[in-house]
């Protein structure tokens, strides 16, 4: 398998594959690929255990039940996949020393060793992200795994001992095991939060990926220039 990255603020995953070899990812998600390629869509994929039980598990995590298989029929076959924000295009080695935690809408595709499911699902109250929380998934087993991040991407190593509070928007990426805990901070008042604001603490040791932009905050900034649907369109 070849793999190449191509653009800028909005990249190309493009994967060269040999005749027999697979690519697993959601539904709809292709931008393009050369003909033939054999496609079985299904609960089983990604799922560690597979079956419906494992589709659930997707679900939870912000992907979706099914996920599609896509089979080379010949060397050489291309099947590629486009940002849906402006930002990277990461890839990612699992194996059981190297599992991670992404924000839900993050996965982008995978090999088919690897595990998709949900990691954590956490409230936040009414203030925040509109009542609907934070949702990371997780991706373990073995293999090869491709991740969007929004925007720049800052990254650190904590140490044991350190932690660090960050926007949960803004926590695109971090190795599984990490302590992750949600703290209030009072005192600050805004149109979002009210009178305190949720931030994720997460504590090392371990490496973390931190994304400058949110898909929140950029539907805030074009909502003003977006047509009134309660307007006739004048």
């Amino acid at each position: 398998m070849k793999t190449t990255i191509a653009g800028t603020t909005m990249p190309i995953l493009e994967l060269i594959l040999d005749a027999g070899e697979a690519i697993v990812a959601e539904g709809g998600d292709v931008a393009w690929l050369s003909p033939g390629f054999d496609m079985d869509t299904s609960t089983a994929h990604g799922g560690g255990s597979g079956g419906f039980m494992g589709g659930l598990k997707r679900v939870l995590g912000g992907a979706q039940l099914f996920l599609t298989k896509y089979t080379a029929p010949q060397n050489g076959a291309m099947i590629a996949f486009a940002a849906q924000l402006p930002g990277t295009i990461r890839e990612m080695t699992i194996d059981p020393a190297d599992e991670f935690m992404i924000q839900a809408g993050s996965y982008t595709a995978s090999t088919t060793g690897v595990e998709v499911s949900v990691g954590l699902q956490k409230r936040l109250g009414a203030g925040i992200f509109g009542g609907a929380g934070v949702v990371f998934q997780k991706l373990a087993g073995q293999g090869t795994a491709w991740v969007q991040l929004a925007g720049e991407i800052v990254e650190y190593d904590l140490a044991a001992g350190q932690s660090l509070l960050i926007h949960p928007g803004h926590l695109a990426m971090f190795r599984a095991g990490m302590d992750l805990q949600f703290a209030t901070v009072k005192g600050i008042r805004n149109k979002f939060f009210g009178d305190s604001l949720f931030l994720a603490e997460l504590h090392g040791p371990g490496h973390v990926w931190l994304q400058s932009m949110t898909a929140a905050k950029l539907a805030g900034a074009i909502e003003p220039y977006l047509p009134d649907k309660r307007s006739d369109g004048n």
